[in-house]
């Protein structure tokens, strides 16, 4: 099937493309809807290009993080700021793809294709993020929670677009990480856990747990996150959140992996990222 190709150089002129041409399609790297019209999944009659768009571009830092939904990942990855207040992101992007992928693929692309393996969504849980999103006659804040509503599902109104992820820096002193598990280099994870804690000395008053791959959506473990806050991260506790953990999600059999794999698979990276947070306060 042939499709229109349109590059426009404003918003509003994206905008006035899409309401002209229905089903139309944006897209930014494109490679997520690229492979879906390959194998016939997306047939949109036109694709507009939000790629270059001057408003969907660039990361601010005043103090409140805003990274453009159309910056490159290897943007993001290598920008200072993120590097030091959001490691967990840059380890999630760095295991995403290859650099070819990652020099053409967005954040705002990762998100909105809403695939519950999605590699930016768990560390972007455990950050507390939300996106902005905006059609021709205004703008609207949302909780990554509350966009991401099922596999290939958003909170996206026809017309509209993610034009930022804003993000509060965590605390002085918060220490986050990510842990993934795929079958091969470059594949999909069969499981992905971000993590993140807060310590007040030896304890920790706030304890951040998300997974990805094993639910319909990326998920907060926030049963999880009740078990470990307010401890010290000693042995005992890590073992009961890495029990709960797999009770909280629900994984699917597929070609990648089973039910029961990825359930056990959760554990060991909850308890792997809690080990890593604990030698840190250790």
């Amino acid at each position: 099937m042939g499709y229109d190709y349109h590059r426009p150089s404003t918003l509003d002129e994206a905008f006035g493309l899409a309401a002209g041409i229905p089903g139309s399609r944006f897209v930014a790297g494109g490679t997520d809807l690229l492979l879906q019209m390959s194998n016939g999944r997306a047939e949109p009659p036109a694709l507009i290009s939000l790629r270059g768009l001057s408003e969907l571009g660039g990361i601010e830092v005043s103090p409140r993080l805003r990274i453009g939904a159309a910056v490159p990942l290897s943007d993001v990855q290598v920008h200072p700021v993120v590097a030091e207040k959001l490691p967990a992101l840059v380890e999630s992007i760095a295991g995403l793809g290859s650099r070819q992928i990652r020099n053409v693929a967005t954040v705002g692309g990762n998100l909105c294709n809403a695939s519950p393996a999605a590699d930016t969504a768990p560390p972007l849980l455990v950050y507390g993020a939300s996106v902005e999103l905006q059609d021709a006659n205004g703008s609207r804040k949302v909780t990554l929670n509350e966009f991401l509503l099922g596999p290939g599902q958003t909170a996206l109104r026809p017309g509209e677009i993610l034009r930022a992820i804003l993000i509060d820096p965590p605390n002085e002193g918060a220490r986050s990480v990510f842990h993934r598990k795929g079958r091969v280099k470059m594949d999909l994870p069969i499981a992905s856990v971000a993590a993140l804690v807060e310590t007040d000395g030896a304890t920790c008053k706030r304890v951040r747990l998300a997974a990805g791959a094993v639910a319909p959506v990326p998920l907060r473990l926030e049963r999880s996150e009740t078990v470990v806050e307010g401890s010290s991260l000693d042995a005992e506790t890590r073992a009961l959140a890495v029990e709960t953990a797999r009770l909280e999600i629900s994984p699917i059999t597929d070609l990648r992996s089973t039910e029961d794999y990825r359930r056990h698979l959760t554990g060991v990276l909850v308890g792997r990222a809690l080990e890593e947070l604990a030698g840190e306060v250790a």
